[in-house]
């Protein structure tokens, strides 16, 4: 054979091993099984098909396409499953994609391939650590190097060291039967020592590229995992103060009472004690709209005790179909007691608040308006920017819509000195109650 058309496919090779790797973590499935830590006997049978199926085809590909030698990465496929997940599935993906050779009547590419996988899965077994398997390098200098600065005065090989020789021997033997078994074995070989060279760097390159491949979108997945549970650590602390700042508001207004009105005082302690259950039992990110209406209710219950139900009075323009859509949970609270407290409590007579829903094009709009004394200022919110006097509770509500929403939610705030304060929010509707039965 052409030496340079060795080379050719040695290069060609390289690439049909980057490709077929790109292809498969493109698939979410394939990832998912691929970044397991531990693997059920189906799932390892699903990764095997689903690796080993694009390498079968090369090898079919090989035997039908004249010159086309590059498509066959069985052997190094072999390895590669098998290091990633165990014995079992390096033996079996080596018998999967030895299976078209078998057409061709090379018969010893089966077990050589079943062994290389074998072999291949006891060495990641072996792997004390499953970070050094994604970390493996091409580039042995740097292995060597590392080796002998760490195990210099205790000598000791390191497992990446160990896999690369282990790979350089199962590619001695691959050429070797080649050479023994033409008719009935396939490797690529030359008797020139500089292409030899070549073909074992390649068999390296085809394992450790791969490697890498799936390494690089093994780090994204981390990050993005690490940045789902940043923002739900996030989300959490924002929800924790809310509940604390209604708690010790609610407790002041049960502390004011207890000497001139301790029946009220009494009345107050038990809605408190019904809201406290309501909130300890609520552990979702979102509930129904419907449930955060009831919460206000028992809210404004404490508050009419407190302010008198001649001076304090609620509106409800609720659209029905709007009280199935899923909100954050705590969101309408925070915005009627900003109303009780800055609108309405300042004011002489009191005061009504009004609160609507509705659902159009795709948008929950949720408003909340009192006739109060006004903030005295029209502010478009882009969360969280902070409102004067609004205080943490309307703070918290801008942050939590930003964390959860982003760009998609919107806060709108008018106000008007002496005439009082509409809160509106928009956000998405991402699912009702009625989309799940």
């Amino acid at each position: 054979m052409d030496q340079r058309l060795i080379l050719v496919t040695l290069l060609i090779k390289l690439g049909v091993a980057a490709a077929v790797a790109s292809a498969l973590v493109r698939s979410k499935v394939f990832k998912n099984h691929l970044f397991r830590e531990n693997r059920t006997l189906a799932q390892k049978l699903y990764f095997v098909l689903f690796a080993g199926f694009p390498f079968a085809l090369g090898v079919l590909v090989r035997g039908s396409v004249h010159n086309f030698l590059a498509a066959d990465l069985s052997f190094e496929a072999s390895v590669l499953i098998g290091v990633i997940a165990g014995p079992f599935a390096g033996s079996a993906a080596g018998a999967l994609m030895s299976i078209p050779s078998l057409l061709h009547g090379e018969f010893l590419n089966a077990p050589f391939n079943v062994l290389a996988g074998l072999l291949a899965g006891f060495l990641s077994d072996l792997a004390g650590d499953r970070e050094v398997i994604w970390t493996f390098t091409p580039f042995v200098d740097l292995s060597i190097y590392r080796w002998i600065r760490r195990h210099v005065q205790r000598p000791r090989l390191d497992w990446q060291s160990g896999f690369f020789l282990v790979v350089i021997l199962l590619s001695f033997i691959h050429i070797e039967l080649g050479r023994a078994f033409p008719r009935h074995f396939f490797a690529l070989d030359s008797s020139q020592w500089a292409v030899q060279l070549a073909i074992y760097a390649t068999n390296v390159m085809c394992i450790a590229i791969p490697l890498k491949i799936f390494n690089n979108v093994r780090i994204e997945r981390k990050l993005e995992e690490q940045d789902r549970a940043l923002l739900q650590a996030r989300l959490t602390a924002l929800q924790s103060q809310i509940n604390p700042h209604f708690l010790f508001n609610t407790l002041n207004s049960i502390s004011s009472l207890v000497r001139r009105d301790p029946d009220s005082a009494r009345d107050l302690i038990v809605k408190l004690a019904s809201i406290l259950r309501r909130l300890l039992a609520k552990t979702d990110a979102y509930v129904p709209l419907r449930d955060e209406v009831e919460f206000i209710d028992d809210y404004l219950d404490i508050e009419v005790v407190r302010f008198g139900r001649d001076k304090l009075k609620v509106v409800k323009e609720l659209d029905p179909a709007s009280l199935e859509v899923l909100v954050p949970c705590m969101v309408l609270q925070p915005l009627v007691e900003n109303s009780v407290k800055h609108g309405l409590s300042p004011k002489v007579g009191g005061g009504s608040i009004y609160l609507r829903s509705r659902v159009q094009d795709g948008q929950l709009t949720i408003e909340v308006e009192d006739d109060g004394v006004g903030m005295g200022a029209v502010n478009l919110l882009e969360p969280p920017t902070g409102i004067g006097g609004t205080g943490i509770g309307m703070a918290n509500v801008f942050e939590r819509l930003k964390v959860l929403y982003g760009a998609a939610a919107s806060v709108q705030i008018d106000s008007r000195s002496g005439e009082g304060t509409l809160v509106q929010l928009r956000i998405p509707v991402v699912q009702s109650v009625n989309s799940n039965k």
